[in-house]
């Protein structure tokens, strides 16, 4: 399985040299797997640039959204294989109690936030709801699930030639804290546990300091580098990656944050920050 981070920001980040290595896109990850199959996680900006790469994959494409917030569905009008009557696209992700998940992307993709509606658009777009039982796409099972975060939210669990193969989680936002007064909880009580229990790869939302979180985010839907360190010890993963960064923090600020937190509570696994551009491969 390889796993290519193409935007790891919470929201647009201005263009600035002093984000170069964090870089300033807003959530994107592609995960091809051996035997061709490419599915695309989220839809932020990283899209854009991940889409003028794919021309000579396959005619199917899925792109699995996490939930519709601008910052993750913002690239999809930008992205250049929704544009070619040759491909076959299939978009995974949550409706609400109200809408359905038709309903919910038309509001983007229509006018007068954009200049066509989605079944005007040439190639050909099949959408699926979730959560729902797992299912295959490929070579990969993946399992959803709803997970804390303001709105309806799932995160996703991918596993390449079921069950025997790597396991790839992504929360990319999830607030796995939110009402515990001694976080974490047991896993049966914790958000997204069953998820990331024993993945080989975990990327997970790092927004925050301990003390930015409980000074002013506490209900935001996002994490603490602390909690998601204890998240990742909980679920036992191998590997933990940092995403979902605050667009108001460069490279330096990010290495602090990191830095500082790893100081204070060493976690008992490997942690990786995420930068646009990272492959990881797991096998």
């Amino acid at each position: 399985m390889h796993v290519k981070l193409w935007g790891t920001r919470g929201s647009l980040a201005t263009p600035d040299p002093e984000m170069a290595r964090y870089g300033g896109n807003t959530s994107c990850v592609e995960v091809r797997g051996q035997e061709g199959t490419v599915l695309v996680l989220d839809a932020g900006t990283g899209i854009r640039p991940l889409g003028n790469t794919l021309n000579h994959i396959s005619p199917r494409l899925d792109i699995l959204l996490t939930h519709l917030h601008m910052d993750h569905i913002l690239g999809l009008g930008f992205f250049a294989p929704i544009f070619n009557p040759n491909m076959e696209i299939h978009i995974w992700g949550p409706a609400s109690t109200t809408l359905n998940l038709l309903s919910r992307i038309t509001r983007y993709l229509s006018p007068p936030l954009f200049p066509i509606r989605i079944n005007e658009l040439p190639s050909h777009i099949t959408l699926h709801e979730v959560p729902c039982p797992a299912f295959d796409i490929g070579e990969f099972h993946i399992q959803t699930m709803l997970v804390c975060h303001p709105g309806p939210t799932v995160g996703y669990r991918i596993t390449e030639n079921y069950p025997h193969g790597p396991t790839f989680t992504y929360l990319p936002d999830h607030e796995p804290a939110l009402g515990a007064k001694n976080f974490p909880l047991t896993p049966d009580w914790t958000s997204g546990y069953s998820l990331a229990a024993q993945a080989d790869l975990l990327i997970h939302d790092t927004q925050y300091t301990h003390e930015m979180y409980t000074a002013h985010h506490i209900g935001w839907g996002h994490s603490s580098l602390t909690d998601a360190f204890k998240f990742a010890m909980l679920a036992e993963a191998k590997q933990l990656v940092t995403f979902h960064y605050d667009p108001a923090h460069n490279d330096v600020m990010v290495d602090q944050i990191i830095a500082t937190a790893l100081a204070e509570a060493p976690p008992n696994l490997l942690v990786t920050p995420g930068q646009e551009g990272t492959i990881f491969l797991l096998t």
